[in-house]
């Protein structure tokens, strides 16, 4: 048997997703939160997971926890899905919207889900380059639009790898001149304070995408999709009907309990950031850019592999994102935690030396 005949030709041309398996002591190329949740508090998570009957299914499509998070947006119970991570969100909606022909736009350098999932559920993709600031190109946009109306459009604001939020004038602009649905993804809300979620009365194509999974809940896979309430009818047909688990549908709840908990990470995270960027500056040849998410995004004026090699080398794992063209010595580096953030600078400034 011959897979290559059977498998569709946008799967065959694309790699998978990558995640470097470094066994690294300083693991800060994730965009994970680096704090562990308080110990009094993962007592009483432990101890509601003990409780979880696992030979039973969960909630199919998490009604409780729909209900719980539509009252803390501020939106209808209808207008709410959870997902297993964003991941799965993003997987919906493009195979939600996957007609012959359907064109999925995607300002890049972004999140390389959407581009994957896209081709996947056998979308055409439009990638529109940033511009010069890292910001939307709203002339190649529009241009764009206006020969090819794109079914779907994706906004990560605060952008991965980059780190800032688009503007919000520009944003607008795309809800208010494009016809197909555009997703703004929230996923770094917690670092940035700044959404769009009150835009949602506004504009009837604006879905938002949160997750937990930066604010200490990585590992529980939840993500979160606001919108319209006649597109989530829609794509709960998409859904798989018992698609977030039970521990992770527990986690959420806790999550929910004590957000002030998780808020309270989410601001000393900041704090670190705050102090991790002069760092940065200070150093002779690294040009770190201004961020509103739990990451920095850099640039050296050195070569970008060898800096990253040697991290690597003293125990350090950060991303790389070396390429040719506007992403040429470019890296991201997750802020960790006090000791982690100054044994990375130390690290940095050794190689640099």
């Amino acid at each position: 048997m011959d897979i290559r005949v059977l498998i569709r030709d946008e799967v065959l041309a694309q790699k998978a997703y990558a995640v470097e398996h470094a066994a690294c002591p300083i693991k800060l190329d994730a965009n994970e939160n680096p704090l562990a949740i308080p110990e009094p508090l993962r007592e009483r998570f432990a101890a509601m997971l003990a409780s979880i009957p696992l030979n039973r299914y969960p909630e199919a499509g998490a009604p409780t926890l729909v209900g719980r998070f539509a009252k803390a947006f501020g939106v209808g119970e209808e207008q709410v899905i959870l997902g297993n991570g964003s991941d799965e969100l993003i997987q919906i909606l493009c195979t939600a919207v996957a007609r012959p022909g359907a064109e999925v736009m995607i300002p890049f350098p972004t999140f390389a889900m959407y581009r994957i999932s896209a081709l996947n559920a056998g979308c055409r993709v439009a990638m529109v380059p940033l511009d010069g600031e890292f910001d939307l190109d709203l002339a190649a946009m529009l241009a764009r639009v206006a020969t090819n109306p794109p079914a779907l459009t994706y906004l990560a604001s605060p952008n991965n790898p980059t780190g800032n939020c688009f503007r919000r004038e520009r944003i607008e602009t795309i809800l208010d001149k494009f016809p197909g649905i555009v997703v703004v993804d929230e996923a770094y809300f917690h670092f940035s304070g700044k959404s769009l979620m009150p835009l949602l009365g506004r504009y009837p194509n604006l879905v938002i995408l949160r997750t937990l999974s930066k604010v200490g809940l990585a590992a529980m896979r939840i993500g979160l999709l606001i919108g319209p309430p006649e597109l989530v009818h829609e794509l709960n047909k998409v859904r798989l009907p018992y698609n977030v688990n039970a521990l992770s549908q527990a986690a959420a709840g806790f999550y929910l309990d004590h957000e002030d908990a998780f808020l309270k990470q989410a601001e000393e995270i900041r704090s670190l950031r705050g102090g991790l960027f002069p760092a940065m500056e200070a150093i002779p040849g690294i040009h770190p850019r201004p961020t509103d998410a739990n990451f920095i995004f850099f640039s050296c004026d050195f070569d970008a592999d060898r800096v990253y090699s040697e991290l690597m080398e003293r125990g350090i794992l950060i991303k790389n994102f070396n390429t040719p063209g506007t992403m040429k010595n470019f890296m991201r580096v997750t802020v960790g935690t006090r000791e982690e953030n100054n044994r990375f600078i130390e690290a940095l400034q050794a190689i640099l030396s």
